[in-house]
């Protein structure tokens, strides 16, 4: 039995042959001010039981290609964030404008 032919998504990247072998970046910085507000926000969401971390980690790999490239790492979580409390009626699309 032959194993299917994986086109890798967004967040495995790692996979995509134009990704492979190159150098791990680190970012030892801390999180800027948008970056504390936004952990802060996924982390009041959990305590309250609204998200869990694999609901988030879903949303940011939902994110088209091009998109997830041009947004930041918070930026990633805001959006998966968002978009999960939509989906959960938590707040509508007219409360968000």
């Amino acid at each position: 039995m032959s194993e299917p032919d994986r086109t890798p998504a967004t967040h495995d990247m790692g996979g995509a042959q134009r990704f492979r072998c190159t150098p791990v970046e680190r970012d030892e910085e801390p999180p800027d001010e948008f970056g504390r507000r936004v952990d802060a926000l996924r982390q009041l969401l959990a305590q309250k039981k609204l998200m869990t971390v694999d609901e988030l980690r879903r949303g940011i790999e939902s994110i088209p290609e091009d998109e997830y490239l041009a947004l930041t790492y918070y930026e990633r979580w805001l959006r998966s964030i968002t978009t999960l409390m939509l989906e959960k009626g938590v707040v509508s699309p007219e409360e968000l404008r």
